[in-house]
This record gives structure tokens, C-alpha cells and sequence, in this order.
């Protein structure tokens, strides 16, 4: 698998849980970096693999415009493609997000827009199969959700094989 690049909302409070899931799976996935967030929200990926400068600063413009996002993480759901997620409830500002990146870069609709205009923010926490479904992903988060959290930042992080890292982060609202 290629690289690609993502605008996502680091998600502190459950970085441990993510981590660990994501090296059950592909411990190629786990970063070195510390600043890399596997438990983040998108705001919009994939995102241009080489972003330019003008890019970055509208990407900068966007998230000082962005204040702090509130969040609580408690309800599980599961997309038809099988991954579990925790669905960031409101979602409202967090769909404006994606609306306003969308809107400065029509070139990269959110997924690849293989999901439409409906895209739904959540926060990955594994993939069902014979042995993980809802139930057992609900009693294995029992001691991290639910749990309220402020999204302070935006990174534009790359995902690769070994060579997950966070190319740039900007504050929202500042």
C-alpha cells in the first residue's frame, strides 16, 4: 500500500487504546513519532500528498477560523465495511470542518468520495470479525468511554507502512 496524507483531530484520551488495536493489526501502523495521532477523527483524507505552500496556508487560515471542538465519546456503531467506531457526538462542528476543507480543496473529497456527501466523523476503534464485534470492542473500551474531550489541533499526518508521521499541526483557533 502507497502512502497518503490526512487532516485529522488527534484524540489524546483514547491514544494508548488505538495505539495498542493498531498494533495488533499492522504494527508497521504505529508511529515513532509522539506527536502522531492514531486515535484522531478525520477532517478530511486522503489529502494532497505533497501539499503546497498555499495549501498549508489555507490549511493554517482554516484552523485558526476552527475554535476547540467539544466532544463526547460514548456510542459505538459499525460502518457496513466492518470497522467499529466511537461516533463524536455533537458532530455538527466537526461536519463544518470537512465541509470548509472540502469547499478549499475540491480536488480531494473526503474519502476518495466513495461514501458521498454523507461522511459520517468517528474515531476508528477496530474492525469486526469472527472474534471482535460490537459487544466485545463495548467491553473492551469499558474503562476509556465514555469520555468528553476538547479537539484543540489539526495535523496534516502521513499514513504509511513504517513511515507514519506528522508532517505539519496547526492550533484551532488561533
Amino acid at each position: 500500500m502507497t502512502g497518503h496524507s490526512v487532516l485529522q483531530l488527534p484524540v489524546p484520551a483514547l491514544e494508548e487504546w488505538v495505539r495498542e488495536r493498531t498494533a495488533h493489526y499492522d504494527a508497521g501502523f504505529v508511529s515513532t513519532d509522539a506527536r502522531f495521532g492514531h486515535a484522531h477523527i478525520t477532517a478530511l483524507g486522503p489529502f494532497a500528498p505533497s501539499p503546497t505552500d498555499a495549501d498549508l496556508g489555507t490549511v493554517a487560515a482554516i484552523a485558526a477560523a476552527t475554535p476547540p471542538v467539544a466532544v463526547r465519546l460514548a456510542r459505538l456503531d459499525q460502518f457496513p465495511s466492518g470497522i467499529i467506531h466511537l461516533v463524536p457526538e455533537p458532530d455538527e462542528a466537526l461536519r463544518d470542518l470537512t465541509a470548509r476543507l472540502v469547499a478549499a480543496f475540491p480536488a480531494w473529497p473526503p474519502y476518495g468520495g466513495e461514501f458521498g456527501s454523507d461522511v459520517r466523523p468517528h474515531l476508528t476503534v477496530d474492525a469486526a470479525s469472527d472474534d471482535v464485534d460490537l459487544a466485545s470492542t463495548a467491553a473492551r473500551l469499558a474503562d476509556v468511554v465514555p469520555v468528553d474531550v476538547v479537539l484543540d489541533r489539526l495535523q496534516l499526518a502521513w499514513w504509511e507502512t513504517d513511515r507514519c508521521h506528522v508532517l505539519a499541526e496547526w492550533p484551532l483557533g488561533r
